[in-house]
């Protein structure tokens, strides 16, 4: 099994060098015109018409792929009520397993709904007032932050396998 751990941690390396710099520039941008938007709003007293399109596009993306970082370093939201409970690492190591094993579940569920929603939005063509951008561009963010949840929970999933598995677990991983 560490032999696709390891070929996991190199598409991960990939990814890594491929997302951080899309959210720094997606962060300048959304930044940018926000400041933008509210400087000529109120001083110029001349809104800016269509840049809530391009913030809106921009910050669905910026959210998703926030989140898929957050999945990629295992630094989202947990309750790890556990390590109060017992000081037992095999049965700390079984809780983050079933935790990851729902968690795996909930992100395939939601790669099939943001599939259809995709799906969906290709299929009616919708649009964006202002520039007829459309819709599909920012609902694609939904179905691509899915499917890296997934390629993360899979690479947990196998961690907290063979972390459970391992004949002296040890000191529980404090992550």
């Amino acid at each position: 099994m560490t032999g696709i751990l390891t070929f996991i941690s190199r598409i991960d390396r990939v990814l890594a060098i491929l997302i951080k710099p899309i959210v720094v520039v997606i962060s300048l941008a959304v930044a940018v015109m926000l400041t933008y938007g509210i400087f000529t709003r109120a001083v110029l007293d001349a809104p800016v018409f269509g840049l809530e399109e391009l913030v809106l596009m921009a910050a669905m993306w910026l959210y998703m792929l926030g989140a898929v970082l957050a999945s990629r370093d295992r630094s989202h939201l947990t309750a790890d009520f556990i390590e109060v409970i017992t000081d037992n690492a095999r049965v700390i190591k079984a809780v983050h397993l079933l935790a990851t094993s729902i968690s795996l579940f909930m992100a395939v569920m939601f790669a099939v709904w943001s599939y259809d929603l995709l799906q969906w939005g290709v299929q009616k063509g919708q649009t964006t007032p202002v520039f007829q951008l459309p819709w599909y561009l920012s609902q694609g963010s939904l179905f691509v932050a899915s499917v890296l949840f997934i390629f993360y929970l899979i690479r947990d999933f196998l961690s907290d396998l063979t972390g459970l598995h391992a004949p002296n677990p040890g000191v529980v991983n404090q992550e």
